[in-house]
């Protein structure tokens, strides 16, 4: 579902619909007849502005005899907002997908993951749900490259490869799906014939390095073809070893569907 809960007159308004509501409105803006309204300020707050705007939407592009202010999961109008959406991953799709993430970090890794998702063949829409909705939880809409505990925690780890001192901090985890241990370092460096051993902190800095990474692990564990079987369960145990934060990454699966017309 796109929103989880009703939002309007006498709605349950949880910030994350009503920012869902507002980002969606703003792109559909362009489908009025004559001059747009003003932009929703997205923040998802419910007010006049945005039950107006609901029901500007709802007589003059969906052309109702009324509005009642309200809309809720799955109805036509949330259907009527997502069919004005262009093709394809883009920028605003990833908005709604992600509402709390920056627009700069939006901008930050849009275009390396356009260009991960291909070489990855992450590019069917179930694919792209499902890896956008993991990425989303596991960085935090894309606030976090890095973990922020030092990594002392992963000092004298020969299962990760951590054999030498300094090894736990040095490789403590990042990318957007965090790569950690000296092991998992040689091996990602060995598969892009770059040495990220010698300068681990550039998984972190470089967008298309943490994004890459973040592709490479979904395609090393093979988690296309999971994906392909729509298996959430699944992707997130490979991912996490368990299932830490299954509702927040189902949420983001259910946006990604939505926007990307599966839901």
């Amino acid at each position: 579902m796109c929103i989880k809960k009703s939002v309007g007159v006498a709605g349950h308004n949880d910030l994350v619909d009503v920012l869902i509501f507002q980002i969606l409105y703003n792109l559909n803006r362009s489908r009025f007849k004559g001059n747009p309204p003003p932009k929703l300020k997205p923040d998802g707050r419910i007010g006049p502005n945005t039950l107006n705007a609901i029901a500007r939407f709802e007589t003059r592009v969906m052309k109702l005899a009324e509005s009642d202010q309200m809309i809720v999961p799955g109805d036509a109008t949330i259907q009527a907002l997502l069919a004005g959406l262009p093709k394809g991953p883009t920028k605003e799709k990833l908005g709604v997908v992600m509402p709390q993430a920056l627009p700069t970090r939006i901008d930050l890794y849009f275009d390396p993951l356009v260009a991960g998702m291909k070489r990855y063949k992450i590019t069917s829409g179930l694919r792209i749900a499902h890896f956008i909705a993991q990425i989303a939880h596991e960085s935090g809409s894309f606030r976090y490259a890095e973990e922020l505990a030092d990594g002392s925690a992963y000092e004298g780890r020969p299962d990760l490869g951590n054999i030498r001192p300094g090894d736990g901090k040095r490789f403590k985890g990042r990318g957007l799906i965090q790569l950690t241990g000296r092991a998992n370092y040689e091996r990602y460096s060995q598969a892009t014939g770059i040495d990220y051993v010698s300068k681990p902190q550039r998984i972190a800095t470089d967008p298309y390095a943490a994004v890459d990474v973040a592709c490479w692990f979904w395609s090393d564990k093979g988690l296309n073809t999971v994906a392909d079987r729509d298996d959430a369960r699944t992707i997130t145990k490979r991912i996490n070893g368990g299932f830490n934060g299954i509702d927040d990454r189902l949420d983001h699966l259910g946006r990604a569907k939505a926007v990307l017309g599966l839901a």
